[in-house]
Formats: C-alpha cells, sequence, structure tokens
C-alpha cells in the first residue's frame, strides 16, 4: 500500500510546486485523523493544496474565509423555520465536508472558534437539540497570515491544542517559483485524478497503527514533553520563558506523528530521528510563552529547539 502515498504525492505535484512539508502535513493528518494549523503569507498554495489532495482522494473539500462578522451558523448550520410545513428543519453548513478549509481562522471572533471545538475533537455537530455526526475522514485545514495584526484575532489555547500539527510554510525556492510562472502563464496545469478509495485509505491508517515503535522511543518522546513543563530538571536554564508547558495531547500527538513520518519515509519502526524531525509542529503551538519571553524575543521554535539539544537520544 506505500506505493499509494507516491501516487497521491506525484498527483497533487501536478498543481502545487515544491511545499512538500505542507504536502506531507496535511498527509499526516489524514492518516492520524488529526487537524492542521498552517501558518504562511498568502500565496502559497494552501487552499490550492487542499483541493488537489481532495480529488486524489475522492474527497468532498469546502472553504470558509473567516471574518470578524462570520457567525456560528455560518459554519455549522441552523435551525430554519418552514412556513409551508410549518416547523423548523435543520439547515447543514459547509462544515459537513471530508476536508474542510478554514481560511485565516484567526480573523473570526472568539464565539466562532468555540463553534469549531466540538467538532474538531467529537467529530460531531449540535444544532438546536441534535447532534449530527460527520462523515469521516474529517479534517480541518486551517490558515494564518503571521503578519497581519489588525482585525486578527488570538486563537485561543483550548482551540490550538487540538490541531495536531503547526506547520510554518515557507516561500518556494527561485527555481520552484520559476516554474510556478511558467504554468500559469502557459495554463500548463495537468488534470487531477482520484487515485485512492475511502478504504484504501483506511488500509493505510491501519498500517501506520502497526509501525513499531521502541519503548525507549516512547520514553523519548515524554522527556521531550516534560522537558517543557519542568526544564530545571533536564539542567535547561530555560523556565522564565515557559509559563505552560505541553499539554497531554502533545505525547499523544507526537507518538502518533511519528509513525506516520517513519511511514512516509518508507520504514516500519520509529527512530528517534523521525520524532525529532517532526517535534517543532507538534509542541510550537502547544507550549505557552511568558511576558518575558516575548520581550526578548523568544519563540517557541527556539526552546523546542533547546529541548532537542539537551534530552538524550535513546
Amino acid at each position: 500500500m506505500f506505493n499509494k502515498i507516491e501516487t497521491i504525492r506525484d498527483e497533487v505535484k501536478k498543481v502545487v510546486i515544491g511545499q512538500d512539508d505542507m504536502v506531507d502535513g496535511l498527509l499526516i493528518g489524514l492518516l492520524c485523523d488529526g487537524h492542521i494549523l498552517l501558518e504562511g503569507v498568502p500565496g502559497l498554495a494552501k487552499t490550492t493544496t487542499v483541493n488537489a489532495l481532495g480529488k486524489t482522494l475522492g474527497l468532498n473539500f469546502k472553504r470558509v474565509q473567516f471574518t470578524p462578522d462570520l457567525l456560528p451558523s455560518d459554519i455549522i448550520g441552523a435551525e430554519i423555520y418552514d412556513p409551508k410545513n410549518n416547523e423548523f428543519r435543520i439547515k447543514q453548513g459547509p462544515i459537513f465536508t471530508n476536508l474542510l478549509l478554514a481560511d485565516e481562522i484567526n480573523r473570526a471572533p472568539a464565539k466562532v472558534q468555540s463553534a469549531l471545538l466540538e467538532v474538531m475533537q467529537e467529530r460531531q455537530v449540535t444544532i438546536g437539540d441534535e447532534s449530527f455526526r460527520i462523515d469521516l475522514p474529517f479534517l480541518v485545514m486551517a490558515t494564518q497570515n503571521p503578519v497581519e495584526q489588525e482585525g486578527a484575532y488570538n486563537l485561543p489555547e483550548a482551540q490550538l491544542d487540538r490541531f495536531m500539527l503547526k506547520v510554518v510554510v515557507g516561500y518556494n525556492t527561485k527555481e520552484e517559483e520559476l516554474e510556478i510562472a511558467n504554468r500559469v502563464a502557459n495554463d500548463s496545469f495537468e488534470t487531477i485524478n482520484q487515485v485512492i478509495t475511502k478504504d484504501e485509505l483506511l488500509k493505510l491508517k491501519n498500517e501506520v497503527k502497526k509501525v513499531h515503535m521502541d519503548k525507549e522511543v516512547e520514553r523519548y518522546i515524554i522527556d521531550l514533553i516534560f522537558a517543557t513543563r519542568e526544564p530545571e530538571n533536564y539542567g535547561l536554564d530555560i523556565k522564565k520563558y515557559i509559563q505552560f508547558g505541553a499539554s497531554p495531547r502533545a505525547s499523544i500527538n507526537l507518538t502518533k506523528v511519528a509513525k506516520a513520518v517513519a511511514y512516509l519515509r518508507g520504514k516500519d519502526f520509529v527512530s528517534p530521528v523521525d520524532v525529532a524531525f517532526i517535534a517543532k509542529s507538534v509542541l510550537r503551538h502547544r507550549i505557552i510563552l511568558s511576558y518575558e519571553a516575548e520581550a526578548e524575543g523568544i519563540t517557541a521554535d527556539w526552546i523546542v529547539e533547546r529541548v532537542l539539544e539537551k534530552v538524550d537520544i535513546p
């Protein structure tokens, strides 16, 4: 089944040039049933990538542009009065899909963010007195612009913690951007075909779960997490920069994601290198910095780098 992964990548590359980390991040989300937060400036093919991925998998894809005047009902749906039948009926919102792109998610206020909490965790939506299950697979891919301040809100910590990965998306290389410009100018992008079924995706998920992880690697993951909470116990003088360390979801997600990373690399076992490779994406949004860290320009990535340097590798 592993060759299916390469087939998906090749299909996505028909319309997405470069951005391998973003593509792999989305694949990890699908294989591990986790949501992905992408941070990057506009124009880096974030929407194109998730749309292309949906087509390769034959999944439904919907996009919601988050704005300050967005209402929870605009996302999850609402009860609508039907005068013809003299009764209320449910109108489902765009959340009822497989892949939901929440574009510029940090532009909507807290009441909209809270509407996403239930569906991201429980895979269900409550409208009025009724609860509705979301068809699986279900993945929220949210984007935010790191440079915008006007009309932007900080995401609640409880919501950030529900994102399995926070992937920082950078610019393409010169060669990649030249190819993008040429393809757009000549309208030479190929058509994307469905190359995998939902049943085959389920088989891939089961194969990822079977990837072996040694007890020493499991302890290494726990040590990394606890080093963000109790850095002084690991010889790290960074306690003053951390208000709260990574949550228990970090341990769970780093374990699941490390298996997916190993699988994407064609291996049937997890090494500490796989864990270290993806640690920033799992932890950067779960470490809450102190005022002192912000004043000194210390970032969560810097904290994770210090932890990776100090914690002993098995």
